[in-house]
């Protein structure tokens, strides 16, 4: 119920503020469990999909958007998103535990494999929680591409501006492997960025955005 009732006050916001062009809708299915892979342009992406999807979906998010700027604590909150402390192995498998348990419910479930959003409209290389999830449960991947959410809401911004917004939805991408195995969790995560990639056009950088963003607050 409080979820429907922030999306009662979003899905307006997002349709005015973005002006939305949504591509692959179809490919969400109805009912079921399915991972949605995001590439992560804007502090906005974690809780645009859920404002205009027609099902229920929970997205992880930095545990700073729970305690930083008032609208991203209000939507992280009030929406349901999994706090994530990225500098904290234990956190992030706990994360990744609660999760799986929301896919084996038959849910939606929305990550950013890339772990942080990117420094410079590039796509980084994506973080294994993606395929540990895939593989665990079994779930179907959609790849996802947004743009123009970076003009949305660009990194400083504390009130989004009018921009508009692209949303390309893949078709399902089924994997196998183990899910404890390290080379199949690489590979299945490399094959999702690839299809991610593929949806948006971003320059494909095989490196990890948060180690770009330490360089460059060093430089």
């Amino acid at each position: 119920m409080l979820y429907q009732l922030v999306k009662f006050a979003a899905s307006p916001l997002a349709q005015v503020m973005c002006r939305p062009h949504i591509s692959g809708g179809a490919n969400v299915p109805n009912r079921g469990a399915a991972i949605l892979a995001v590439n992560h342009l804007s502090v906005i992406d974690s809780f645009l999909l859920p404002a205009l999807l027609p099902r229920h979906v929970t997205f992880t998010a930095k545990s700073e958007y729970f305690s930083g700027n008032p609208i991203s604590q209000w939507f992280m909150r009030l929406g349901g998103s999994l706090p994530i402390d990225r500098e904290s192995a234990t956190s992030a498998q706990a994360m990744l535990d609660s999760a799986a348990e929301l896919l084996e419910r038959g849910e939606l479930f929305g990550i950013h494999p890339e772990g942080t959003r990117s420094p410079d409209g590039r796509l980084y290389r994506g973080k294994i929680g993606v395929a540990w999830l895939a593989l665990k449960t079994g779930a179907p991947v959609l790849p996802v591409a947004l743009s123009g959410t970076e003009k949305v809401m660009p990194v400083g911004a504390s009130v989004p501006r009018p921009a508009k917004v692209g949303i390309v939805i893949g078709e399902p991408m089924t994997f196998d492997g183990d899910y404890k195995n390290a080379r199949d969790r690489r590979r299945v995560t490399d094959e999702i960025m690839q299809a991610i990639q593929k949806l948006s056009g971003q320059e494909y950088v095989p490196q990890y955005a948060a180690s770009v963003k330490a360089n460059l607050d060093n430089s």
